[in-house]
C-alpha cells in the first residue's frame, strides 16, 4: 500500500476518482518542496494561518474558533458573527441532526468569513462539575458526547470546511492546564475519554484533531507517541492534520516523532528552521517532515486549497437563515427540569412580573476563546415584551449576579484608537463593549503589533440610572483613565497570582474612580493604555478592559420591589445567571452556588407568589437550593444570540422545551462523587476510574437534584412496547396529551450478575420521535456492540462481555418505562 493510501479502523479504504485526484495532487506538490520550505509550512505563518506557497499553488489555510460562531481571523465587531447557543445547549437538544445543521450553518459562517478549518468542536468530558470550560463541551457521557461531537463534524464538513475535534485527550479541567499530567488508568481512558473522539473518527472522517496542553500518564500530548500515532492513525484510521493547541508544542523532536503535524500558532515555533535543523543533525528522519507535511497539503486539497486538488465539496448546502437556526437551537436546548402545577405555559391572558440582571443583560456566551460578536443579542426582556400583549409584563432587576465592575457595555458607545511611538493614528476599531480582546490579525486596518504603541479607548456613556458609577481597568500595564474630561486615574496594574494568560485577562477587575452622574445625560470617556514588553503577552496579542459599574441599589431594597412586582402577577419569573468570574475558559470553578443575592430573590419572590418560574443562565450546573420553593425551572444554558426570543417561545407555549439534561445537575457540590480538578505537584489523578457523572451517582448511591437525561414537556408519553432483535431496540411510544410533542427515547443497558467491574448501567442509545395527541410512533435504536464491550488492560483489547443484560427504555435515568432481558 502507497504510503498516502486512505485508512479507516487501520485498515485500507477504496477511494473514489476524487480521492485519487487529491491523492495525486498532494503527491505532487509535496515532491515540490525542499525540506526549509516543508518545516516553514509545520511552523505556520501567523496567529490563524499557514504560508501561501504560489510555487505549488498552495493558498495559505486560514483556522478560526467555532464552537458556537465563526469568529474569523479578526475578532471585531466590524464583522459580526451568527452566535449559536452553547454546546451544552446543543447536546441538550440530544438530536445529533440539529448539531449537524448547527454545523452547516457554522460552515457557512467560515466561507463568508474567509475561513477553511474550524477549531472545534471540544469533545472532552465533565468529568467534574467544577470544570470552568465545560459550557464549550457538550456531556459527562461519551456516547451522547460522540453522536452530537459526529453531527457537528458532519455538518461542518458538508459544507467543505474542516474541523479540529479537540482537546485530545482527557483535558477535562483548566487548572494548571499547560503543564498538569493527567494520570489516567488505560480501561478509563479508553471507554470514557477516548470513546468520543474515536467515534467520531469512525463515523464523520474529522480532517483535523487538535492535541491538548496537558500530559496524559507522564507523556506531553503533542509528543504521545503511543495515543497520536499509535491509537488515532494506527488502530483508527485517522488521516487528518494533528494541530497542537496554541502553543502547546513544546519540543522540535518530541512532537515529530509524537505525531504533531502543525505547530501553532506561527512563525515562531520548535518547527520552522529548528525543525530543519533537526533533520540536518540526524535527529529527526526527513520521512517524518514528509509525512506531516502530507496531511497539511491533504488538508488544504479537501477545502479546496490546493490548485489541482478537487475538493471534497464542490457545491455547498442550501443557505441556512442563522437567526432561525440559532433559536431553534436555543429553543431545542432548553430543559424544564420542573414544572409543578402546569405552570408553564404561561397563560395566555396572564400577567408577568419578570426579575433578575441576566433577564435585562443576558449572558448567551461563554468566557474564553469561543467568544465572537453578534451583530444584535435578544435578551428574555426583549424576548417577552415582543411575545406578550401591551401591559402585560413588568420588569424589576431584583438582583445582580455581580457586584464587580465588567467590561463597559451598555449605554456605552466605544472605538479603540491606535497609535505609533510617536503619537501618530495608525488605525481605529469599534469596540462592542469595552473589552480589547486582539489576538494576532485582530488588529483594526492598518495596525500592526511591531508599530503599535498605544490603545486609547474613547467614546461617550450614557447612563441608563442616576447615582455614582464606578469605573476601573482589567489587565496588565499602566492606564490612564479619563471621565467627562477629567483625569481620574493614572497608574500600572501588575500581574497577579494568576498562572494562566486567559485568568490573568478575565481576572478581577480594579476600581479605579467613582463618577456621579445622571440618568440620560451622556459624558465622554477614555482609557489610554500604552504597551510595555514587560507585560506583554506570550503571543501577539493585545488584551484589557475598560470596566464599569453601576450605582448600587440597597440589595435588600432591590429583592423586595421584585417580590412586590411579583405579588401582583399571575406568574413571576425570574432569570438567575453565572458570569465571566465563574464559567470561563483559563480557570476552574471552586464552588456551584450562584453569585450575588440571587438566590436571596428567588425565595423572596416565591414566597410572594407561588407560580414562580425560574430561568437557569448558565452553561453548567449550578446550585438551586430552592428548587422546591419554586413552581418551574427551565434551564437555558448560554443560550446564544437569539435566547430570549427561544425562551420566550417556550414560556408561551409556542414551542414546547426540547432538551434533556446532558449532565447530571447535583443538589450540592458536597453531594458529587467527583470534584477533584486540581493537580498535586503537577499531576491530576482520575482516581475515580471508569466511575464519572451518573455512573458516579450511581455507585455512590447518592441522589441528584435532576438526573442526567432529565427533561419534561407539555404533553405526556406512554410508553408501549419494547422490542429487541438483533442489535436494535425498538420502542413504541404513544402521545396522550392534547398537544404535539417531542420525545427523546433513550435505551441503557444494565448488566446482571455482572463478571466484570463496570457501571450499574450506561447509555447505549437514543432517538428523538414527534407524533401529535393520541399518536403513536416508533423508535429505532441501533445498539452496538462496542456497548458491550470492555478494554481488557491485560490484553490490550476490546473484549466483548456475555452474560444477561437488561435493557431499559427509559424518558430519564431515574424513570424507566419498560424493560426487557437479553442474553447474549
Amino acid at each position: 500500500m502507497a504510503p498516502s493510501a486512505l485508512r479507516r479502523g487501520g485498515t485500507a479504504v477504496a477511494e473514489t476518482p476524487a480521492d485519487t485526484v487529491r491523492e495525486q495532487a498532494v503527491d505532487a506538490a509535496l515532491a515540490q518542496l525542499d525540506l526549509d520550505t516543508k518545516t516553514r509550512l509545520l511552523a505556520g505563518r501567523d496567529m490563524w494561518s499557514l504560508p501561501a506557497l504560489p510555487e505549488i499553488g498552495l493558498a495559505s489555510l486560514v483556522m478560526s474558533d467555532g464552537p458556537i460562531g465563526v469568529r474569523g481571523v479578526r475578532w471585531t465587531a466590524d464583522d459580526p458573527s451568527v452566535a449559536l447557543p452553547s454546546p451544552t445547549a446543543l447536546a441538550a437538544s440530544w438530536d445529533p441532526a440539529l448539531a449537524r445543521r448547527a454545523g452547516r450553518l457554522l460552515a457557512q459562517e467560515a466561507r463568508r468569513k474567509g475561513v477553511h478549518v474550524l477549531l472545534a468542536p471540544t469533545v472532552n468530558l465533565h468529568r467534574s462539575p467544577l470544570g470552568g470550560r465545560h459550557f464549550e463541551a457538550y456531556s459527562e457521557d461519551p456516547h451522547l458526547t460522540g453522536e452530537i461531537g459526529t453531527g457537528y463534524v458532519l455538518g461542518v464538513q458538508d459544507g467543505g470546511v474542516g474541523t479540529t475535534v479537540k482537546h485530545f485527550v482527557a483535558n477535562d479541567a483548566e487548572t494548571d492546564r499547560f503543564t498538569v499530567d493527567n494520570r489516567v488508568a488505560p480501561r478509563p481512558l479508553r471507554e470514557l475519554y477516548l470513546a468520543p473522539f474515536e467515534a467520531i473518527v469512525e463515523n464523520a472522517h474529522p480532517w483535523g484533531i487538535m492535541t491538548a496542553y496537558n500530559g496524559v500518564n507522564g507523556v506531553t500530548m503533542t509528543e504521545h507517541r503511543h495515543l497520536v500515532n499509535e491509537v488515532l492513525r494506527g488502530e483508527w484510521g485517522f488521516d487528518g492534520l494533528n494541530v497542537s493547541d496554541w502553543m502547546a508544542a513544546r519540543s522540535t523532536v518530541g512532537d515529530i516523532q509524537g505525531g504533531l503535524d502543525l505547530a501553532m500558532p506561527g512563525p515562531h515555533t520548535v518547527y520552522g528552521e529548528a525543525l530543519a535543523a533537526a533533520v540536518r543533525a540526524g535527529e529527526v528522519a526527513e520521512s517524518a517532515v514528509d509525512s506531516a507535511a502530507r496531511n497539511v497539503l491533504r488538508l488544504a486539497a479537501r477545502v479546496g486549497a490546493l490548485d489541482g486538488a478537487p475538493p471534497v465539496v464542490t457545491e455547498p448546502p442550501a443557505p441556512l437563515d442563522g437567526v432561525e437556526v440559532a433559536r431553534e437551537v436555543a429553543r431545542r436546548g432548553l430543559v424544564l427540569v420542573r414544572n409543578e402545577r402546569d405552570a408553564l405555559p404561561l397563560a395566555a391572558s396572564g400577567t408577568v412580573a419578570l426579575s433578575g440582571a441576566a433577564a435585562r443583560d443576558a449572558r448567551v456566551l461563554g468566557g474564553g476563546s469561543a467568544q465572537v460578536f453578534p451583530d444584535h443579542v435578544v435578551s428574555p426582556l426583549d424576548g417577552l415584551a415582543d411575545a406578550l400583549p401591551p401591559g402585560a409584563l413588568t420588569y424589576t432587576v431584583g438582583a445582580d449576579p455581580s457586584d464587580e465592575l465588567a467590561p463597559a457595555d451598555q449605554g456605552f458607545t466605544l472605538r479603540a484608537v491606535c497609535r505609533d511611538a510617536a503619537g501618530a493614528v495608525i488605525g481605529e476599531g469599534t469596540l462592542p463593549n469595552g473589552q480589547v480582546q486582539w489576538i494576532g490579525d485582530d488588529l483594526p486596518a492598518g495596525v500592526t503589533h511591531e508599530t503599535l504603541a498605544s490603545i486609547e479607548v474613547v467614546g461617550s456613556f450614557t447612563p441608563r440610572e442616576s447615582g455614582e458609577h464606578s469605573f476601573g481597568t482589567r489587565g496588565l500595564g499602566a492606564f490612564t483613565l479619563g471621565i467627562a474630561g477629567e483625569t481620574l486615574f493614572e497608574g500600572v496594574q501588575t500581574m497577579g497570582p494568576e498562572t494562566d494568560p486567559f485568568e490573568a485577562f478575565f481576572g478581577t477587575p480594579v476600581e479605579r474612580a467613582k463618577v456621579t452622574l445622571t440618568a440620560g445625560e451622556t459624558v465622554e470617556v477614555s482609557l489610554l493604555h500604552p504597551l510595555d514588553k514587560e507585560f506583554a503577552a506570550p503571543l501577539a496579542a493585545v488584551m484589557f478592559s475598560f470596566v464599569h459599574l453601576g450605582p448600587r441599589r440597597d440589595p435588600d431594597e432591590l429583592i423586595a420591589e421584585a417580590a412586590e412586582a411579583a405579588r401582583a402577577a399571575d406568574t413571576a419569573v425570574v432569570v438567575v445567571a453565572t458570569t465571566e468570574r465563574v464559567e470561563s475558559e483559563g480557570f476552574d470553578r471552586t464552588d456551584l452556588a450562584l453569585p450575588g443575592r440571587q438566590d436571596d430573590l428567588v425565595r423572596a419572590v416565591a414566597a410572594a407568589n407561588p407560580n414562580t418560574v425560574v430561568v437557569v443562565n448558565a452553561g453548567s450546573p449550578v446550585e438551586m437550593p430552592w428548587r422546591e420553593e419554586v413552581a418551574a425551572i427551565l434551564l437555558s444554558w448560554f443560550p446564544g444570540q437569539e435566547g430570549g426570543a427561544a425562551l420566550a417561545d417556550v414560556l408561551t407555549g409556542a414551542a414546547e422545551p426540547g432538551g434533556r439534561l446532558p449532565t447530571t445537575w447535583p443538589v450540592a457540590l458536597a453531594d458529587t462523587p467527583v470534584t477533584e480538578v486540581t493537580p498535586a505537584d503537577g499531576v491530576l489523578d482520575y482516581a475515580e476510574g471508569l466511575f464519572i457523572g451518573y455512573r458516579a451517582w450511581d455507585r455512590a448511591g447518592a441522589v441528584p437534584a435532576y438526573p442526567f437525561g432529565h427533561g419534561l414537556g407539555y404533553t405526556t408519553w406512554t410508553y408501549d412496547a419494547l422490542e429487541v432483535t438483533g442489535a436494535t431496540a425498538r420502542v413504541r411510544i404513544t402521545n396522550t396529551g392534547a398537544r404535539p410533542g417531542r420525545e427523546v427515547v433513550q435505551v441503557y443497558l444494565a448488566p446482571q450478575d455482572d463478571t466484570v467491574e463496570r457501571p450499574a448501567r450506561w447509555l447505549a442509545g437514543f432517538a428523538s420521535v414527534e407524533a401529535g395527541p393520541g399518536a403513536s410512533v416508533e423508535a429505532e435504536i441501533p445498539l452496538a456492540r462496542r456497548a458491550f464491550e470492555i478494554w481488557d488492560e491485560e490484553k490490550s483489547a476490546w473484549t466483548f462481555v456475555a452474560g444477561t443484560y437488561e435493557v431499559r427504555a427509559v424518558h430519564s435515568l431515574d424513570d424507566t418505562r419498560l424493560t426487557t432481558t437479553l442474553e447474549i
